[in-house]
């Protein structure tokens, strides 16, 4: 995202509290029109973590068993037929979650990356009480859906 700079970059995030990272997650256009008081719930319940280069956040094949939203790094999504790069507000592993199926994709850290780890329930609760969320991760899926389609064509 050009122009994002999360305040994960400026400040020692071993000591953050729920409400420093709810003020991170209000940043991202996901989570954007949400409460200071849900933000805040969200952040409770959230895990947070870092991965350095080259380390695998998740696996092809492993349980889906969380969402992920980067707050500051890149990594890179492996998945069929062509790999993504994922920086500053990308958020993975909402489709698992969502059907219930293993993971499609790996992902793996291709910078220093500071993670939010939203396990299921909390991530289903989330999208089924705000709507703006799920209409944002719809919106999201369908590129991803189309970018897929253009490049089965261009490969036919």
């Amino acid at each position: 995202m050009t122009g994002f700079e999360p305040l994960v970059v400026r400040q020692d995030w071993n000591r953050a509290t729920d409400r420093d990272w709810a003020e991170v997650l209000s940043t991202m256009p996901l989570f954007g029109g949400l409460g200071k008081r849900r933000l805040g719930k969200l952040a409770r319940q959230a895990r947070f973590a870092e991965f350095g280069p080259g380390e695998t956040v998740v696996a092809t094949g492993a349980p889906a068993d969380a969402f992920y939203v980067i707050l500051s790094g890149q990594a890179k999504a492996l998945g069929k037929p062509t790999a993504r790069t994922l920086g500053t507000g990308d958020y993975f592993g909402e489709i698992g979650l969502l059907d219930g199926e293993a993971r499609s994709a790996s992902v793996i850290a291709t910078k220093e990356l500071h993670v939010m780890k939203l396990p299921r329930q909390p991530f289903l609760e989330l999208v089924e009480e705000n709507g703006g969320v799920a209409l944002t991760m719809l919106t999201e899926l369908g590129s991803r859906v189309r970018r897929l389609e253009r490049l089965q064509t261009q490969s036919a």
